[in-house]
């Protein structure tokens, strides 16, 4: 179970949000694989299931997410238990 808190989850959250902003090839794909417009992201930023599919988008692709805790002086360990924490859990603990 992670041990980080909602709002260390969270800041991690929008960490990552800012890297992908930052990178436009890879905020095309994440835009492309969630089916958002560009201007969406300001407000879904505000929404926790938002900050863990951002978190998932990392966590489901390793370059991007050894990119991102390289850039952010993150473990990558964090960023995965930033998404178990924002996700209240193993997205698994429920099947």
């Amino acid at each position: 179970m992670p041990t980080q808190t909602g709002e260390e989850a969270e800041r991690i959250a929008i960490l990552a949000l800012g890297h992908l902003a930052n990178d436009p090839e890879q905020l095309s794909r994440f835009l492309a694989l969630t089916g958002m417009a560009p201007s969406d992201l300001r407000q879904a930023a505000n929404d926790p299931a938002f900050l863990t599919g951002v978190l998932e988008h990392f966590t489901n692709h390793e370059p991007s997410l050894l990119a991102f805790a390289e850039a952010a002086g993150l473990d990558p360990q964090a960023v995965a238990d930033a998404r178990m924490a924002l996700a209240g859990g193993d997205r698994w603990d429920s099947i």
